[in-house]
């Protein structure tokens, strides 16, 4: 067995962290960012998150149709768009399509807003249709990783209006579960809670094994101590809401 130590900080990194006006960010600190591609330097996301956009991008053979419009903004940067927006566009629009700082998940790193490449791209609603290639990376995007975060009908549960150019990454196979369910992050970080760390895990089979996942309530003790399977990779990320979850893969032998 491989001892996990945990603590309360980790309920609030990774890249399952839920972020909107319900739970704010906590913390910036320690974001690995980087480019998400030369032609675009200063759109930066975090170094996973990044290659994996990378990936998909090549993979369909659309790096010359679809740009990236806006990745990490800063709590400065989200405060001055906020800003701007209120003047520009007024409170009903702004409250619909920009989050609160500290409330954005543009701040953990881990979002991108894309569009259809096009002379003139408005920054806050850009085109990306249901159509052609941009449905092509929508629709493939889940098996990387990638999710459509802000989805029509889902409104009342996100507080934010449809943006069909807003994607988020969560990691697979979180993204592949949530599409298939129809479930947005904050449906599906209570979802998950249905399968505690000493009950029954949600096992999702594949051809080279089983991935498990499960939830551990952090936020409810100083420190926790898991134990985990030799042998096994796992990948651990905090919710931002009270505690941690777990990905695990185990192969077949």
């Amino acid at each position: 067995m491989t001892t996990l130590m945990l603590n309360r900080n980790d309920v609030y990194t990774g890249n399952l962290v839920l972020v909107n006006a319900k739970h704010p960010l906590v913390s910036e600190k320690n974001i690995d960012l980087i480019s998400v591609d030369e032609n675009h330097f200063n759109i930066l996301m975090e170094r996973g998150a990044a290659t994996v956009l990378s990936n998909i991008l090549d993979d369909i053979n659309c790096t010359d149709k679809i740009v990236p419009v806006s990745g990490y903004r800063s709590k400065e940067e989200q405060e001055q768009i906020y800003r701007d927006s209120l003047k520009e566009n007024g409170t009903e629009f702004t409250k619909k399509y920009v989050a609160f700082p500290q409330c954005s998940e543009h701040q953990t790193g881990y979002a991108i807003d894309l569009g259809l490449k096009k002379d003139v791209i408005d920054f806050i609603r850009p085109d990306f249709p249901y159509d052609g290639i941009c449905d092509k990376f929508r629709k493939i995007a889940p098996t990387y990783g990638f999710i459509e975060r802000y989805q029509r009908g889902k409104e009342i549960i996100t507080g934010i209006a449809h943006e069909p150019w807003h994607f988020r990454f969560v990691g697979y196979p979180h993204s592949e579960i949530m599409m298939e369910k129809g479930l947005s992050l904050e449906e599906y970080i209570e979802d998950i809670k249905q399968y505690p760390y000493d009950g029954e895990h949600l096992k999702i089979i594949r051809e080279k094994g089983t991935i498990e996942i499960f939830h551990a309530p952090v936020l409810s003790y100083k420190q926790i101590t898991l134990n985990m399977p030799d042998h096994c990779i796992y990948q651990v990320s905090g919710n931002n809401v009270d505690g941690i979850i777990i990905t695990l893969w185990r192969q077949e032998e």
